[in-house]
């Protein structure tokens, strides 16, 4: 009799989550717990039969410790995104709930470091102590919270500053091609954030793990690594961990957010993050759509792009700017996921192969690209030179498709194209080198005014090298007033103007000095 009652607990505890916890002084306590138990294991996800309480997105650990997060609530199973390896789970194995929903550990403690989709540390300096937790999935800030995306995001980049200019809060996409320097824009844009007082957080979503130690070692060399949070979910990694990576990463950057500072994201990329949705979508078998998207698609990057703004003083006055960045096939702007992110961000940032394969580098097409904000997030100092830059840099382009098909340029046509090609050549710029704001004013207005027009091409950048290091050290006053958003006088643009003629002028003399030299060698 006492043999059939003991195994009359444990059918009950394999049925109901009934478990028997053994004191150590007392008698047996008896808690209920739901259990679960899996049904099917495929690529990243699971079914389990049972948790009849569970809730969407909650946290559930299997018996072998591996986490999943509640993906699909079915009426006879429940679809459980895995958040690592499968290879120790089975059919049969047991389930637990863990009452808590996905969440990612917060506060200063995550800067300058490396970690993952879950908040482990990935660098090998020791755990990540935080002291708060929240939860990946959160609502995005109401209308009457935000406040005008006026505030500039400078990236040090001169085509992007004056042409393309992006604001804190904005959200800006970057797209083109693959292997046309989308990621190398947005880690120019981390690097001129040293010393402005701008967090950034570094979000790698299913790139491969050489690309991404480069990525952190470069961020490391040029010391941006100690304001630069990095959130790696690799290629190698479960498709789980690559869906939930972007929005870990934008609960991270909100807690500073709402602590008032200024913070920049960048999600390398949304392609892979729309891949790896649809993935898991189609193994735990939701309708598949367009190009075998589920439906929800668009939803799944609007909700987290809208998440990044500008608050209001009253509500902690910080920002969060995003960029995303997606990857386009044979330059097809129009496909499912690039239209999708247009439509949701302020503006795109478009990079042409054929530019990069000229070695126009950063490869920006400026007609393709455009700013929704506009000047609204623009230091006033480039007002003054952006409208000159852009008109000569559309009527070079419009004059150059012709002159392919003639051979016969009146005087005026091939002065423009020259012009044109000096614009061109000034507007190139390598990469990690971000560029001051001043010095990038000068050498606009140098090549808007024509003072490099009859300057060589091949020595544009030892021009521009000489005009800059100028102005650093001959108006280092004014230098501080256009970085404040002064707007500039008629007499300190002459300043400008003289000063990078007379560094022109030095640079000219001392080249054709050693030319002489050279040839009196010969």
């Amino acid at each position: 009799m006492r043999k059939l009652s003991r195994e009359l607990s444990a059918l009950l505890a394999e049925t109901f989550g009934v478990f028997r916890q053994l004191g150590q002084d007392g008698p047996a306590t008896i808690v209920d717990q739901e259990l679960g138990v899996v049904t099917m294991v495929g690529q990243g996800v699971a079914q389990v039969r049972g948790l009849p309480s569970v809730q969407l997105e909650e946290l559930v650990e299997f018996e072998s410790g591996l986490l999943g997060m509640v993906f699909n609530l079915e009426p006879d199973h429940v679809g459980v995104v895995l958040l690592g390896e499968s290879a120790e789970l089975a059919a049969g194995s047991k389930v637990f709930r863990t009452g808590r929903v996905m969440d990612i550990p917060v506060g200063q403690s995550l800067v300058g470091r490396v970690i993952d989709a879950t908040g482990q540390p990935l660098d090998g300096r020791g755990p990540v102590r935080a002291g708060q937790r929240l939860p990946i999935e959160r609502a995005a800030p109401p209308i009457i919270q935000r406040a005008p995306v006026t505030v500039p995001l400078q990236t040090g980049i001169k085509v992007i500053d004056a042409l393309l200019p992006i604001g804190r809060g904005q959200r800006e996409l970057i797209l083109g091609d693959r292997q046309t320097g989308k990621t190398v824009i947005a880690l120019d844009t981390i690097l001129n954030q040293r010393d402005k007082r701008v967090l950034c957080i570094y979000c790698a979503i299913g790139q491969r793990s050489a690309a991404v130690a480069k990525v952190i070692d470069t961020l490391q060399s040029y010391g941006a690594l100690h304001y630069t949070t990095v959130l790696v979910a690799s290629g190698e990694e479960a498709p789980g961990l690559q869906y939930v990576a972007p929005y870990a990463a934008t609960t991270i950057a909100e807690y500073f957010m709402q602590q008032g500072h200024d913070v920049l994201i960048v999600y390398d990329d949304l392609t892979h993050h729309a891949r790896a949705y649809r993935e898991l979508t189609l193994l735990l078998r939701r309708p598949p759509g367009r190009e075998a998207y589920p439906g929800d698609i668009f939803y799944i990057h609007s909700r987290l792009l809208e998440r990044a703004t500008r608050l209001r003083p009253d509500c902690g006055g910080g920002s969060l700017t995003a960029l995303p960045i997606v990857e386009t096939q044979a330059q097809d702007i129009s496909s499912y996921i690039p239209t999708n992110l247009i439509s949701i961000t302020d503006g795109q940032i478009y990079l042409s192969p054929l530019l990069f394969q000229k070695g126009m580098m950063p490869a920006v097409e400026v007609g393709r690209s455009v700013s929704r904000v506009g000047g609204q997030a623009q230091l006033p100092a480039y007002r003054a030179v952006a409208g000159p830059l852009r008109l000569a840099y559309n009527q070079f382009e419009e004059l150059e498709i012709f002159s392919r098909f003639s051979t016969r340029l009146d005087e005026a046509t091939r002065r423009t194209i020259e012009h044109g090609r000096h614009v061109r050549e000034i507007l190139k710029q390598p990469q990690y080198s971000p560029i001051p704001v001043a010095a990038q004013i000068a050498s606009l207005f140098a090549v808007t005014s024509g003072l490099l027009d009859h300057w060589p091409l091949a020595q544009m950048r030892m021009a521009e090298a000489a005009i800059c290091q100028a102005v650093a050290d001959e108006l280092p006053n004014l230098s501080r007033t256009i970085a404040r958003g002064a707007q500039l006088t008629n007499e300190e643009r002459e300043a400008l103007l003289a000063v990078a003629r007379r560094a022109i002028g030095r640079v000219k003399t001392l080249h054709e000095h050693d030319s002489n030299r050279i040839g009196r060698a010969v």
